[in-house]
């Protein structure tokens, strides 16, 4: 536990499903004492096809949960990361509540129009996956920061992937806006390292979440075979020899929000059970 964390705002985005990344973040951050945004979209919906999004009732359980197991201020906060407006008003909205923020994870990510080859991408599906994954970190981003400085400093955390690094297949605008989200995180350590801001990345490989369950359907239709095959023939590719779970990227998170990593910034960190090991 990092006890440097208590008393601090998060805003943890994607964070409104409880089989998700960005729970296991706010419960670990929590944990630590650090009071919580749970920031969604707060819809529950579901395009074919695709994982469905969080609702505004789950996402206010989780902050009440969250406020009783660890007696820290969380709140429910509805945002789209592709409208800027939305992350205006959320930002806004959450410094008002909390007088400050001190640590921000951009976790919020979706995936459409998959598996397709680029000859065959839908372009409105790659815009959308590229929009969100990409262009929402900048957008939350670029609305805390000032936000942060006012507080005196802070952390920012950017979920990238290991799609971002090693190219998987048929999953294109994924795997470049995860890229992009990578270079994106190295930039604004070296601007904002003066401010006393730190920004580092995590790239996640195969965690078992909703997205990965669904990942495994995909694949197993595509090669005429169970999900449960597919996850066994992926645990081969993973020295550890098994998926990981979403707390172990939650730990991670929590340590480079903390003062234990105080001089690590511009950094994309693999939580891969060593399926990936370059840097």
């Amino acid at each position: 536990m990092y006890t440097d964390l208590q008393g601090k705002t998060a805003i943890v985005t994607g964070a409104g499903k409880k089989t998700g990344i960005g729970y296991a973040i706010s419960r670990k951050l929590a944990e630590c004492g650090a009071n919580i945004a749970i920031a969604d979209l707060g819809k529950a919906c579901q395009e074919e096809g695709q994982v469905s999004t969080a609702g505004s009732d789950e996402m206010q359980e989780i902050a009440k949960q969250l406020a009783a197991d660890y007696s820290v201020v969380s709140r429910a906060v509805a945002v789209d990361v592709s409208n800027t407006r939305s992350v205006v008003e959320m930002v806004q909205s959450v410094a008002e509540q909390f007088g400050a923020v001190h640590v921000l994870c951009n976790n919020a990510g979706a995936s459409f129009g998959v598996p397709s080859d680029v000859e065959n991408y839908d372009e409105t599906a790659w815009m959308k996956t590229i929009d969100i994954n990409l262009h929402g970190v900048f957008r939350v981003s670029k609305a805390v920061i000032p936000v942060m400085k006012k507080s005196g400093g802070g952390c920012i955390i950017n979920t990238a992937s290991r799609a971002g690094k090693v190219p998987p297949l048929f999953n294109s605008a994924y795997a470049a806006a995860k890229a992009g989200v990578i270079m994106l995180t190295k930039t604004m350590a070296k601007e904002l390292a003066g401010a006393g801001i730190r920004v580092n990345a995590v790239c996640p490989g195969q965690i078992m979440t909703d997205i990965e369950k669904w990942r495994f359907g995909l694949e197993a239709q595509f090669f005429n075979t169970t999900p449960e095959a597919r996850e066994q023939e992926m645990c081969q590719s993973i020295p550890l020899g098994r998926i990981g779970d979403p707390a172990e990227v939650g730990d991670l998170v929590a340590f480079l929000a903390s003062d234990a990593s105080s001089y690590i910034t511009g950094q994309a960190v693999n939580v891969t059970g060593g399926q990936l090991m370059e840097l």
